[in-house]
């Protein structure tokens, strides 16, 4: 029997489906091809969402790639095993990695820095955090002076919060452009405003522009670490939200920072876009200020190469989630053009290595040093002695410097682990072997921004 009113969102949510944007189309078909009652339902079964999966029982399998060396390291190790088997119980995993830099990242079931977890069709926001598609370039500058490449720098690039005041903001390129305004995560005006405004800069934290020479060949080479700034931001925010919306029909239990968007649906297929437009856009933002020092300390780019650490990484209908970890593995990168890069601490060199899948390490490697302790922490186990005393003592001999003008001790190399530690568990676990270091000169960090921030100072006018 041929339907004879129209049907509406309301007679397919009565009928039991969750609001979607598959409605329009399946509504559309419906009432052009006049489908009988019988014919609704057997054409409905597709979108048919599968019954909601409780968390394992127990955390799926994972490896270990790391070991502790004094009580702190044991401490730390404990904390990422009790978070990491909290995020191993979601129902869509199939395996991970934990790589030597491993730290906790928030509460437990938050997959931590240095975690890498692999989902079958499923893309879990949380598990490539905010910083999405956070990474590094280098660029070798052959003979080029370090301090002319690290004073060129310091004029072109930009740290903190915000982006670049009109007059010296970026153009973003059409094709770039396009890619934003048709995908419906990205299409926003303050998507697209962020866009072009934060090209060009690199943030705050651990983010950092380093400026050093080749073990081998003696080159200058200056590496810039940061991620998608603004726009990544906004993505995650909505990428977070879409999860939020299928745990709650798809998983109940499951964690909400664990939550999943699903591949094979419109959404899971328009969020896999967004990252990748959010990858393109981030590489261009290494390329430009990587072009700008160059065209400025007038030096000729004779390398360049890159890798993020941040980012979903597909393989078939695996996604491997790296939060913190450098993919080894040249499938994971359709762009590779070199080795990749592993940054310790602004007094210690940048590796430059290459490695390939094993069992255990996914086809991964640590992205770093990695952190024993909290940044807090660490500034009250050295309260006794002036940021100006840890300064002097932790960056002898290089050129160190903070946009801000501020010191900011937590990026100090006592804020992270042991650089020495990291590379002997990187030999240990078999995570990469070292090609070539890049021997610190100095490098630009954005500092303590917050103690002179424009708010603060309005306030202290006020007051005055």
């Amino acid at each position: 029997m041929k339907t004879e009113t129209t049907i509406t969102g309301k007679d397919l949510i009565d009928m039991g489906f969750p609001p979607g944007k598959w409605f329009r189309k399946a509504i559309d078909h419906i009432n052009e091809n006049q489908l009988s009652t019988t014919e609704i339902e057997n054409y409905l079964d597709q979108f048919r969402l599968p019954d909601p999966q409780p968390l394992f029982d127990v955390p799926v399998f994972y490896n270990l790639n790391i070991s502790a060396s004094n009580e702190l390291e044991e401490e730390n190790i404990a904390k990422v095993k009790e978070t990491m088997d909290a995020v191993m119980r979601t129902p869509t995993v199939v395996g991970g990695s934990v790589m030597p830099d491993a730290c906790p990242a928030g509460p437990v079931g938050t997959i931590p820095v240095g975690g890498v977890v692999a989902a079958k069709n499923a893309i879990h926001p949380g598990m490539h955090s905010a910083d999405i598609c956070c990474s590094v370039m280098l660029t070798d500058f052959g003979q080029a002076d370090p301090k002319v490449i690290l004073d060129a720098a310091h004029s072109v690039t930009h740290f903190g919060p915000g982006g670049r005041p009109r007059g010296q903001q970026f153009q973003m390129p059409e094709a770039l452009m396009e890619a934003f305004k048709t995908n419906e995560f990205l299409w926003d005006e303050k998507s697209i405003s962020v866009a072009r405004e934060h090209l060009g800069t690199q943030g705050d934290g651990n983010h950092f522009l380093f400026v050093g020479k080749s073990e081998q060949t003696g080159n200058t080479m200056m590496i810039t670490h940061h991620g998608s700034r603004g726009p990544g931001a906004r993505l995650y925010s909505k990428g977070m939200a879409t999860a939020a919306r299928f745990k709650e029909l798809l998983s109940p239990e499951t964690l909400r920072q664990n939550a999943w968007i699903p591949f094979d649906t419109e959404e899971g297929q328009d969020y896999w876009n967004a990252l990748q437009v959010i990858r393109d856009w981030t590489k261009l933002n290494h390329e430009l200020i990587h072009d700008e020092v160059a065209k400025k300390a007038s030096a000729t780019k004779e390398n360049r190469f890159w890798n993020e650490h941040n980012f979903v990484f597909k393989d078939g209908d695996i996604f491997y989630h790296a939060k913190g970890a450098t993919p080894l593995d040249s499938k994971f990168m359709p762009d590779i053009t070199g080795p990749r890069l592993i940054p310790l601490n602004m007094s210690e060199p940048v590796l430059i290595v290459q490695g390939e899948t094993t069992t255990t390490n996914l086809g991964f490697a640590p992205h770093g040093a990695g952190r024993n302790m909290s940044r807090s922490q660490h500034k009250r186990n050295l309260a006794h002695l002036t940021k100006e005393e840890i300064f002097a003592e932790e960056t002898k001999g290089l050129d160190i410097r903070f946009y801000s003008n501020e010191i900011d001790i937590s990026e100090l190399p006592s804020a992270y682990k042991d650089a020495d530690n990291v590379r002997e568990q990187m030999q240990e676990f078999n995570l990469g072997q070292v090609l070539d270091k890049v021997m610190p000169y100095g490098c630009i960090m954005a500092g303590n921004w917050k103690k002179n921030a424009p708010w603060k100072k309005k306030k202290r006018h006020r007051r005055n």
